[in-house]
């Protein structure tokens, strides 16, 4: 046989060595890739497309209205041809009738092997899950009735509404992330709530604790551990098998794709400065620095009396806000058209003697800025302006 090239040779295999042009999507198109890649993830994992009904799990339940919407939509036909790989939006991957199935196959559907190998080996454990997995499941199983659960039950409603209609939705639970008081997770098909949270022990490498009451759909409770909670979302191995459920807000700031700069939980600070300046010195309580971290506050401001960034001082946290799910560019952009009105002017020469202005200071009362993360909280923030005059948040007309 002739010596050929690669070319030849990638040509005579039939592979096309054409590079792949990377495509660009809309954000739209995106957001219906991710949708279909979970009920990929759910075929694969059950060898079949999930169901609607009262029987199956929530997330199961989510994946069964999304894919119906999917297959009505010509664009999802289209935008996902080379990903459906099992014919899902044609219909396939539906679980094969009971009835239609012969005594070898019902095992089989059912995971059963009527003679597996090394049966009789005692030296093979099976079925034997890790203390750690074990514990973990226990703490989450012992529950009782839930007796104020009445109270509880108009925010599992909005919930359930919410992944219907697409107003809420679902992420897979970050490893380590932090666990709040109002925070809905999904654990083993069923919603969870955190409805208190006390004090508790810290572990042995020195982390919080704290036990929480943890309310159930299911009108059960149950008060265990913050990382027990953990445990059950995100245990041993790399694979989470909880998610978090919260709120999806179709305004600048939180979004259901991922970008590069989202942060799973952050923290917004507000900061004092303990300068010497003359004009600092004078109005302290009504200047401050609002900025965003997915980090500590203290190791994030370590050194500010020789940055320039922090007025080349001291500075003293006034208050913290935790979020979730958020884009920090954003955030920060969102402060900074609310209150650029009152922006710090101010023009300080740094340790090398050039002038310097600091931005993210601004002369507003910490009760404004308290109100205004609430307002980015609720969705209301594009509702309102900030009035220098009278340091409080108006309406727009």
């Amino acid at each position: 046989m002739a010596d050929m090239n690669d070319d030849e040779l990638l040509d005579a295999l039939g592979v096309d060595a054409t590079p792949l042009k990377a495509a660009s999507r809309t954000t739209t198109e995106e957001r219906i890739i991710a949708g279909f890649e979970d009920i990929l993830r759910f075929h694969r994992a059950h060898g079949r497309a999930p169901l609607h009904g009262e029987g199956h799990d929530i997330f199961e339940r989510l994946c069964a209205v999304r894919l119906d919407q999917l297959r009505r939509s010509p664009q999802a036909q289209t935008l996902l041809a080379e990903l459906d790989l099992p014919g899902l939006l044609s219909g396939a991957g539906i679980a094969a009738c009971v009835d239609d199935l012969d005594e070898d196959a019902l095992l089989a559907e059912l995971g059963i092997d009527d003679n597996p190998a090394g049966q009789n080996d005692i030296t093979i454990l099976r079925h034997v899950r890790s203390y750690v997995e074990i514990k973990a499941a226990e703490e989450i199983a012992d529950r009782t009735s839930c007796v104020d659960f009445d109270y509880f039950k108009p925010f599992f409603d909005e919930a359930e509404a919410g992944l219907k209609t697409g107003t809420w939705m679902t992420k897979p639970f970050i490893k380590n992330a932090s666990i709040e008081v109002k925070d809905f997770f999904i654990i083993s098909g069923q919603i969870a709530y955190v409805a208190e949270m006390y004090e508790g022990a810290k572990t042995k490498d020195g982390r919080e604790n704290p036990r929480l009451r943890v309310v159930f759909d299911n009108q059960t409770e149950s008060n265990l551990l913050l990382r027990s909670l953990s445990r059950s979302l995100y245990p041993d191995g790399d694979t989470p098998v909880g998610r978090r459920l919260i709120r999806k807000d179709d305004g600048p700031l939180f979004g259901s794709v991922s970008e590069p700069e989202d942060i799973e939980t952050g923290t917004i600070y507000v900061l004092r400065s303990l300068s010497s300046h003359p004009f600092v010195a004078e109005h302290r309580e009504l200047i401050h620095k609002i900025g965003v971290t997915g980090g500590r506050v203290e190791t994030r401001i370590a050194g500010a009396e020789n940055d320039s960034t922090y007025l080349l001082a001291d500075v003293e946290i006034i208050a913290t806000y935790k979020l979730h799910n958020i884009n920090r560019i954003r955030l920060e952009n969102i402060f900074h058209r609310l209150f650029g009105a009152a922006q710090l002017d101010l023009t300080i020469e740094d340790r090398f003697g050039r002038p310097v202005k600091p931005k993210e200071w601004f002369l507003v009362p910490l009760n404004v800025i308290d109100e205004a993360v609430h307002r980015i909280r609720d969705g209301s923030i594009t509702d309102v302006t900030y009035d220098p005059q009278t340091a409080r948040l108006m309406d727009q007309a």
